[in-house]
């Protein structure tokens, strides 16, 4: 058993190493192209590009993550679910790169399972097979806990928005009074305002300044958001502006309602754990 082991070991690592020598032997299309392109006017702007990886763990092991990556969108399908769910967690990845985070996710489960059943499967080798169907729930899980550890950050970042949106508001509302436009007032509350929120409300401000109309920069935040006072606030915002409605008592009644939905919850929290504040602090 041993033996078969080692042997499976040797004969992965030498495929690994014939398949990246033969790789490296390619040249890049980059590389080819670059000779022709050098007496172009734009030269002195390009900048050298390194197309091949500059890790040795990633040369090596890169292309095995990615066809791994693929298999597991195959199986699991529903990338555009992670899609919405990466754009609400401000995560700076695409489907394909969380694809290959939950593979490294996987592969680490299944090593730390592996390394212990490899011992037991040697001592008693009819154990083996029960072993190895364990290593693969393990990997399994290892791909679904990424998957769980996404919507953590979801729910994070959205709770984070909802303790800032009734600030964020209540400034707007107060910039809108004082004689400002929509835009120069989310200028004045971006410019001053740090958190999640902000963040998002700097990205419709960036798309603004690029040309975008701002109606669409609003609805597209509003279609981005999971949190329907956000989608509220943006829509407010782009009716706002196309058809020139007041704005500020709309913002100061968004802010209340988050504010008084945000005492409920505590309310509703606090009654749950008074149950718990019944139980002794040293039982026996």
């Amino acid at each position: 058993m041993s033996g078969v082991f080692l042997g499976g070991l040797f004969g992965a690592g030498l495929w690994l190493a014939i398949d990246r020598i033969i790789v490296a032997r390619r040249t890049p299309f980059a590389m080819r192209v670059l000779p022709y392109l050098r007496d172009l006017p734009q030269t002195p702007r390009l900048t050298p590009v390194s197309v091949e990886p500059t890790s040795a763990f990633v040369g090596v092991f890169g292309p095995l993550l990615r066809a791994g990556a693929d298999l597991v969108e195959r199986i699991l399908g529903g990338a555009g679910s992670v899609r919405r769910r990466i754009d609400r967690a401000d995560l700076n990845l695409s489907v394909h790169d969380f694809r290959v985070e939950q593979v490294v996710w996987g592969l680490v489960a299944f090593v730390t399972t592996a390394a212990p059943s490899t011992l037991i499967a040697l001592r008693s080798p009819a154990r083996a097979v029960p072993l190895l169907i364990f290593c693969v729930i393990a990997f399994a899980l290892g791909v679904l806990l990424r998957e769980n550890k996404l919507t953590a950050q979801v729910t994070r970042r959205e709770r984070r928005i909802l303790e800032e949106f009734p600030t964020v508001a209540e400034l707007l509302a107060l910039a809108v009074a004082a004689g400002e436009s929509p835009v120069a007032a989310l200028d004045r509350v971006v410019q001053r305002c740090h958190g999640e929120l902000s963040s998002d409300l700097r990205r419709v401000l960036a798309e603004v300044r690029t040309g975008t109309p701002v109606a669409r920069a609003f609805d597209d935040l509003a279609a981005r958001s999971g949190l329907p006072v956000v989608s509220r606030f943006a829509e407010g915002l782009a009716i706002s502006v196309e058809r020139g409605t007041p704005l500020a008592d709309v913002l100061h009644a968004q802010a209340g309602d988050v504010r008084e939905a945000g005492r409920r919850a505590l309310i509703e929290s606090g009654a749950r754990r008074e149950v718990f504040m019944m139980v002794p602090a040293n039982i026996g």
